[in-house]
Formats: structure tokens, sequence, C-alpha cells
């Protein structure tokens, strides 16, 4: 018998097949879940999570036999209804007896609404085993996951039919039950071993610590890092043999582990006439539709072998009856991608551009064939914009003619994730340009969070062109993201664009843009909404791409992202959607004055003179003394402030073009012990004067400084550092 205070639980639940992503999320969800639910009922425990595609399971050691006592305060009656000259009220006695409880467990607390009764108990604690009965029901049906499934009657749901369940407190069967109308499944001891290696047979399981070494004797390793760890070395020691190099940090590692209970790595081999076909074109045969490990010539992933490594989920003394049946389904596999890479290279990649008509892009927007000519006219006018020469002008058009043109290949027929791909493939075999070909991949990236970005002009502009087409288009059906929904990855798309023109350092005014496109799409098609309507949901839905990725992906402070897109500054938030790329220097720029603490030695000064500068009259962008009449000064301060300002304003002006923010920075550090000494001391003046002229000319020296932190941002909307005014 375990020691007081030592218990062992187990919990398995035993199902048909998951799906390698759903036993990946369970184990992250019950790592994270069940240690926090033991933590909020005050049990001790270590608790560990095993999981197979057959079970999931959780293993925890030291738990308690009972819960520590609970002290529990519940607040009752206000004394005035509680007690009555001194004693006590039916009101309170009722209570009392509600809780079962007595008079000498109470005591009168004051609040904002007079004396009320608080009621102060000890509750013994709970068993263990009874509170665990509860909460492993809570545990399995709490998880999450996609497209679950019910089956019999009742709302049961799960990833798969459950078809088994072991609950074990040390070696008693612990009572879980797991029911919904015809559908009832109730905990024992009784667990199943391997499908093939233990017959599947029912294995009696005579205490809750046997449960590892009990299933590994029935062919069932249940860590998932032990089977990591197997097939690592594994695979390690296969590719060894095969004189080659295999790729252990892909995503495929961590599936292939979620797919089988004892595993055998195996090496198999196909023709070496294979390796005639694009790299990719073998890799995604060999991972995406078959789980297999390429075997690279080396690190550096220039060359494959003619050789592949699976992971087997059966007898190992079958290994070479498994080797040749993947064998012959990849050779099957290779086979048909080596005819549709021989048909589709039999005409060039134009000739697929009109085919694009017969296939649809969306039901009112035309097939992609029409998507094709627009995404075309967009890139012209993007490449435009950005002044580019007639030679990238030209292949930025002719990477956008052919960009969609592999759509309608066999091989991207048969293999979808190859769209781009075989496009820059059969564009280099048809002799198009290095540029176009390499464009026409890219167009694409980033495909998803951290993937690569475009590189190639024209795979910058085409990618650009391609999803301000569908995000214009989609909004202007009504067709916006809401809330979490987002079904055309809208977000995504958006985010990609910024980040696109971050890379390429594009200045684009991508405001000006969404205008023109704006009024283009509601004349080409029945728009649901208005061109000024369509272009500022576009610019809010982009302005809050801007200010997630600055703050989120660039990791810039809050106050600071609004400093840079105030919210309540409509002229500056134009401004950062008219320059994506100054926007996002400006915000790293004020980022880093406040990592460095120069930030401090300006911001007092300018926060000072921007909120008295809100009672004036002077345009914000004004960065001339023209606002100034020096003839109304009356303290010799004010003109002293007025050359310093005539001194340093052709500095701030040429650094706004130039966008030397550094420039300014030292201008306004020049400008603040004058600014000081205009607010404080022997020097100072009333700023609010009575006098109108006197009072427009302090309010516009005071503007003009702001005016020219205004080139970084809105001051206004940085909180200050703790002890700042």
């Amino acid at each position: 018998m375990p020691k007081s205070g030592q218990h062992t639980f187990l919990l398995e639940v035993g199902t048909e097949d998951l799906p390698a992503r759903f036993v990946a999320s369970a184990i992250a969800q019950w790592q994270e879940r069940v240690p926090a639910t033991l933590q909020e009922h005050q049990l001790r425990g270590t608790a560990q999570v095993f999981a197979t595609p057959r079970r999931l399971a959780v293993l925890i050691e030291g738990l308690p036999p009972q819960q520590p006592d609970q002290s529990v305060e519940i607040k009752g009656p206000a004394a005035s209804v509680a007690f009555r000259d001194g004693q006590p009220t039916p009101a309170l006695l009722g209570f009392l007896r509600s809780r079962q409880a007595d008079l000498q467990e109470i005591e009168l607390r004051p609040t904002p609404k007079g004396d009320v009764v608080y009621l102060k108990q000890v509750r013994p604690g709970q068993p263990t085993p009874e509170l665990l009965s509860q909460l492993a029901q809570e545990w399995i049906t709490s998880l999450d996951g996609p497209r679950f499934m019910r089956w019999g009657d009742g709302e049961l749901r799960f990833s798969r039919p459950i078809r088994w369940l072991v609950a074990l407190w040390d070696d008693q069967v612990l009572p879980v039950v797991l029911h919904s109308q015809s559908v009832r499944i109730v905990s024992d001891r009784h667990t199943v071993g391997h499908r093939v290696l233990a017959a599947g047979r029912r294995i009696s399981l005579s205490g809750a610590k046997d449960y590892t070494a009990a299933l590994e004797q029935a062919g069932v390793l249940v860590s998932p890092e032990a089977r990591t760890a197997t097939i690592r070395q594994q695979i390690l020691d296969l590719a060894t043999t095969a004189g080659g190099w295999v790729d252990l940090d892909s995503p495929l590692l961590e599936e292939v582990t979620h797919l089988v209970e004892w595993p055998t790595a195996i090496l198999g081999a196909f023709e070496s006439r294979f390796l005639e076909l694009p790299l990719e074109v073998i890799t995604t045969v060999l991972v995406s539709h078959q789980r297999y490990f390429p075997v690279y010539t080396d690190e550096r992933r220039h060359g494959l072998l003619p050789a592949f490594i699976t992971i087997g989920n059966g007898d190992p003394a079958a290994t070479p009856l498994i080797r040749a049946g993947n064998e012959r389904v990849i050779r099957a596999r290779l086979a048909d991608a080596e005819f549709f890479y021989k048909a589709d290279t039999a005409q060039p990649l134009e000739a697929y551009v009109a085919k694009l008509a017969a296939v649809t892009f969306q039901d009112e927007l035309g097939s992609m064939a029409a998507k094709g000519e627009r995404i075309t006219a967009l890139a012209t006018t993007i490449a435009k914009a950005l002044k580019c020469t007639a030679t990238d002008l030209a292949a930025i058009e002719r990477t956008a003619y052919l960009c969609k043109a592999d759509l309608v290949t066999q091989m991207v027929g048969e293999f979808p994730e190859l769209q781009g791909y075989m496009g820059q493939v059969y564009a280099t075999v048809a002799g198009e340009p290095p540029a176009v070909a390499t464009g026409i991949f890219e167009h694409y990236l980033p495909r998803f969070a951290g993937d690569q970005l475009p590189l190639s002009l024209p795979g910058q502009v085409v990618g650009l062109a391609d999803r301000l087409d569908t995000l214009v288009s989609l909004f202007g059906l009504g067709l916006c993201p809401s809330g979490s929904s987002d079904p055309f990855a809208l977000r995504r798309a958006a985010n990609a664009v910024i980040t696109i023109l971050w890379q390429g350092r594009l200045h684009l005014n991508l405001l000006a843009l969404l205008e023109e496109y704006s009024q283009q799409f509601c004349q080409q098609f029945q728009a649901k909404l208005s061109p000024d309507d369509l272009q500022g949901q576009l610019t809010q839905f982009f302005t809050q791409r801007l200010r997630t990725l600055l703050q989120d992906e660039q990791g810039i402070d809050y106050d600071l992202v609004n400093a840079i897109i105030p919210e309540e500054v409509p002229h500056l938030q134009a401004r950062a959607l008219a320059d994506v790329v100054d926007a996002g220097d400006r915000a790293q720029f004020l980022q880093q004055l406040r990592d460095s603490g120069q930030l401090q030695t300006i911001y007092p000064t300018v926060n000072r003179a921007a909120r008295i500068a809100r009672q004036g009259h002077l345009d914000p962008h004004q960065l001339d003394l023209g606002c100034i009449q020096p003839k109304a000064f009356e303290a010799p301060i004010e003109t002293e402030f007025y050359n310093a300002l005539k001194a340093v304003l052709p500095t701030v002006q040429a650094a706004q073009r130039s966008r030397t923010y550094t420039d300014i920075v030292s201008a306004l550090q020049t400008l603040a012990p004058i600014v000081s000494r205009f607010f404080d001391g022997e020097e100072s003046v009333l700023v609010m004067a009575e006098a109108a002229p006197v009072r427009a000319n302090r309010l516009a020296l005071l503007g003009l400084l702001r005016n020219c932190a205004a080139v970084i941002g809105d001051f206004g909307a940085i909180v200050p550092a703790e002890g700042q005014p």
C-alpha cells in the first residue's frame, strides 16, 4: 500500500484512431489544464500526460488522500436585519441553518452601507478520490478540437468514438462514467494493447503505477517523448546507412510520433530516374502525401538520394514486407508526377493562361482569368507609383500575366500545395526571364505566419496587387471579417501587404491606392458599398492591422503605437497609411528613444507645449515662421524662442524630407531649455495673455514646437514616465 500522502491516479481514455493534430493539441491542453485544476483544488501531485493514436492518459503521482480543510467566508444579511434589540432575528437563524452553522461562527464587518454579517467556516477537505472522479469527467469533456463527432444517441462528443475508460486510484478502480442516452462508458482497470503486436488484447492493470510498463510489454510506447526519441535515433541510423541526411526539425517528426504506438523506421528506395523531377515535387509526394522522410544528399538540401524513410506501426519482423508495400506506393505516386510533368511541359506556361477562363475565382467576381487581368492592371499601377524602371516594369507585367497559369496544370491539379513553385519551374523550362520565374513563386509569399517574404521586385509588386485586389473585391461584396470569423483570410492578406512593404522598403501610398481602386471596383462590379464607404472600411481595416503588427510583431509599446497612429488625429492616421514603411520607422525610432532614455529629455517640454498649443489655431502641418509677428513680442524670452525656432526649422524641414528623425530630436533638445525658461522662472511669460496679438504669438511659438515633434509622432499620446508631468 502507498504511504500516506503518496497516492497515484491514472486516467486513460481509449478511442478509435485519433488525428495526429488532435493528439498534439490534447496533450498541450491537459498539460496546462490538469496541473491548474489540481492547484485550484489545493492538491499536490505531479502530472504526466501520455498519448498515442488510440488513447489519451494522465498519470498523477504524489497525491494526498484528502484535500486540505477549506476556509470559507460567506456574506450574510445586514446587521440591521440580522439583529433586533440585540437578539438574532429569524432571518439570521434561517441563514445559519442553511449553512449548518451557529452564532459563534459569525462576525460583523463595517461596509459603506452599514455593518454586515459574515460567516466564517472551516469545511473538511473532500476525499481526493471523490474529487478526481468529478475532475476526470471535466478533463475529458472540456477538451477542444476541430470537427468533433457524436456516436450513438445523445450529445456526447469527442474527436473519435471513445471505446474504453480506465480510472485507477492506486490499485482500486475509481468510478468515472461518461453517458449520453444510448452511450454509456464506465471506467474499469482494462486497457488495450497494440493492435498487431498484442493482437488488441485486453490488459488488466493491477495498479496505476504499472501503466507504462504494462503497455510497453503489450507493444505500446505511451510516452510521446519516448516515441520521438526512438524515431529520431532510428532515422539517424538509417540515414547514415544510406549515406545521406534527414531533416529532423521538420513538423513531420511530431506528426508521425502521433501516428504510431510502436515505431519502427524503415528505409525504402525508388528508381533513380525520378530524381529528374523537380526536388519540391518529390518531397511533396514523400512528405505531404505519404508521410515519408526524404533522404537528402547533405544538410544544404540541394539534392536527394533515391531513398526514403517511413515509420511503421506494425510488427518489426514484417519490415521487408512493409518496405516492399511502401515502395510500390511511392513508385506509383512518383510515376504519376512524372507523367504530369511531361504533359505539362509539352507546351509553354503561357498556353495555360487562356484556360484560366474556365476556373471561377468567386461567383460575383468572375474567373481566374479576369482576376489575372485585374492583377496585371493593378501591378502596373503599383510599379508606376514606385517609379520602377522600364526593365522592372516589363518583368512585373509579365509576372502578373503568368502568375496564376500553373493553377490549371495537371501537376498543381493533383498537388495544389505546389502552386507557385510549379509556375516558377514551368516558366524556367519555357525560357521566361529568371526575374519572372522567381516572381511567379514569390508572389504567394508569405503563405503563413513566419513564412519567408518575397525578395524580388516582381514578386513583391505582384504579391501586393494580388492581395489588394482580393481585399478590395471581397470588402466591396460585403464579405469582410467579423469577430473571429475570417473565412477568406483577409487579415492575413492585409498583414502580408504591410510586411511586404516593410521588407522591400517600398514607399507606396497605400491610402491613395485604396481610394483609386475602390472607385474602380464600384464602377466595374455591383458593390454592396459606395466608393467612400468601401474606402473607409478598408482604411480602418488596414489601420488596425498596422497597429496590431507594430505592437504584437514589432514589439512597440502601445502608447508609442498610438503616437504614430492616433485614434483621434485623422491626418496622422492618413500619414501612416500613406507610407507604412515610414510609420514603422518612426515607431521603431520612438521605441529606441525610450529604451535609450533620450525620450525623457524632450518629452516634458514637447508635451507641455502641445497641450497648451491646442488652444491656438496653428495648422498642424505648418513649419514656417509666417504666423509669428515679432513686433508684438513683449519679453526677451519670446525673441530668444523665435530665433531658436528660426535656426532649427530648416533642419526640421530637411529631416522631414529625408526622414532623418535623429536631427529633429537634436533640434528639440536644443529648444528644451529655452522653452523651460519660457514657461518657468524669472523670464517666464503668461501664454494666455489678455492682448490677442501677444497671446496668438505665444500660442504659435508653442504650436511650431509641437509641429516639429509631430514630424515624428503625436507626443500627446505618449504615456509619461513615472514622475514626469
